[in-house]
């Protein structure tokens, strides 16, 4: 409000409060509203009241980077009236920690703010005290009815809180909210003083049909809104009511359908191994590692605790396999099955990995892979680690894996042998007869194709002339 010096020495000459802030605000470029509406209930000058039934505002344009003029309100001759661009609402209420949101109406009375230490603390609005004094409430019972909303998250049921006095604290969500045509009228009250239209979403409730969303723009459009954005509640989620009606239902019948899914959530349950319990140790080498192994079975034999022991006690990669073991015991006690881990944490690559002195498993990429390897062997069935691709060194060289019979090549067209005088010289040369079994003579089998297993550490090797190597260990099928 342009308010001058002379006003303020002519209007409040006391050296009070009113006084203080009015030089002040005078001396910054201008009298907010709030401060020229307490000095005019309390002088009821003429002068200040004219001043008071116009809105001031400055804002740039966007665009043109210089004001935009409107002339369809009455200012006074001294001023120049631009519109304004920006209406605050409650993205920006709340990234401005402001109690009120502008001309969006506040979410909840309650607000959750995240603290810099950690946690949430709940505030209530801090213009609530100040509209229940307002109404004529004492602060007895204003400390109620704000302790009431902090507990309960809302005003409905508060103690001694007047009925007729719930629209005042209506909000766009909850149990106490506006209607969607209040949100209309508001912006159709605003509209005429923006050059723009007002981003404000109007929230309709989750059981508004499509009549009452097509009077909605109808209205929006006689208000003269430029735009309108409607948000359904439950539009963007699975919600659990359905309130689409079916065809040929009767009118009278239920149109809303309830759906409660009832999810059970059961609690992890630690199984301990008795006191007295069988265990499984033995010692590996992987590379220059040395180290031991123990296992604690239940007593159905299967694993329920790992011991590590490698390296010098009091080392980085004793102390980090100690805390391995104990975490993967702890696994194992709540249910995880072997299975899980062995396919977690095989074929993991770091040192030290190499050869090993486990005849079964020669070769490990790593410590943990060859813990699990070694554990898949011993507790898991062969069809198990048959999935996983484990198998022993002697498992990898059989011709067949037990309980797996050969395929029969039936697709090969069958040839009918001659006795040897009946055939030509050159028969045997031109058809050759199939050998009835793969050829042995390398070290390793060919499974698939041209693909040869190492004898040594079962990975796939590589071909080299007319032999094969072996990428991972080194090993050769004894001419390269």
């Amino acid at each position: 409000i342009p308010l001058t010096r002379e006003m303020v020495d002519r209007l409040a000459p006391a050296n009070d409060r009113l006084r203080k802030v009015l030089l002040m605000e005078v001396k910054q470029g201008r009298v907010s509203r709030r401060i020229a509406m307490e000095l005019f209930d309390r002088t009821g000058d003429a002068e200040v009241g004219h001043l008071l039934s116009f809105f001031y505002d400055d804002v740039a344009s966007a665009e043109l980077g210089g004001e935009e003029l409107t002339f369809d309100l009455s200012v006074p001759a001294n001023v120049t009236y631009v519109a304004n661009g920006f209406v605050s609402h409650n993205t920006i209420g709340l990234a401005m920690d402001c109690d009120t949101t502008g001309v969006e109406p506040d979410l909840a009375l309650t607000k959750a703010k995240k603290l810099v230490g950690g946690g949430t603390m709940f505030i209530v609005n801090q213009t609530v005290p100040r509209a229940l004094r307002n109404l004529g409430y004492s602060d007895d019972q204003v400390d109620a009815i704000v302790k009431h909303i902090d507990e309960h998250k809302t005003i409905i049921g508060a103690p001694d809180l007047n009925p007729e006095h719930l629209p005042v604290f209506a909000c766009s969500m909850g149990d106490n909210t506006i209607h969607y045509m209040g949100h209309v009228r508001m912006l159709g009250a605003v509209q005429p003083f923006l050059s723009g239209a007002v981003s404000k979403t109007v929230n309709a409730p989750e059981e508004v049909t499509v009549e009452e969303i097509e009077q909605l723009f109808i209205e929006s459009w006689e208000l003269g809104l430029k735009a309108v954005a409607i948000y359904r509640d439950n539009c963007k989620v699975a919600q659990p009511l359905s309130t689409q009606k079916k065809e040929g239902a009767a009118a009278d019948g239920p149109q809303i359908e309830r759906v409660i899914e009832h999810v059970i959530v059961q609690e992890p349950v630690r199984q301990k191994l008795p006191k007295k319990r069988a265990s499984k140790t033995f010692s590996f080498r992987v590379a220059d590692c040395h180290g031991y192994v123990t296992v604690g079975e239940f007593e159905d034999g299967r694993p329920g605790e790992l011991f590590l022991r490698v390296a010098k006690q009091g080392s980085t990669l004793a102390g980090i396999m100690d805390a391995f073991a104990i975490s993967v015991s702890h696994g194992l006690q709540y249910g995880v099955p072997l299975r899980a881990f062995v396919d977690m944490f095989t074929n993991m690559r770091f040192e030290p990995a190499g050869i090993t002195d486990d005849p079964e498993i020669r070769f490990a990429h790593s410590l943990v892979d060859y813990i699990f390897r070694r554990l898949a062997v011993e507790y898991l069935s062969l069809e198990e680690r048959t999935e996983l691709g484990i198998l022993t060194v002697n498992e990898r060289l059989q011709p067949t894996l037990p309980g797996v019979e050969e395929a029969a090549t039936t697709n090969e067209p069958s040839l009918d042998v001659l006795p040897l005088e009946d055939r030509a010289p050159s028969a045997a040369f031109e058809h050759p007869p199939a050998a009835s079994h793969p050829s042995q003579s390398v070290q390793g089998e060919q499974i698939h194709g041209d693909v040869v297993l190492c004898h040594v550490c079962g990975d796939i090797m590589q071909r080299a002339g007319s032999c094969h190597a072996c990428p991972t260990c080194g090993a050769t099928s004894g001419c390269s």
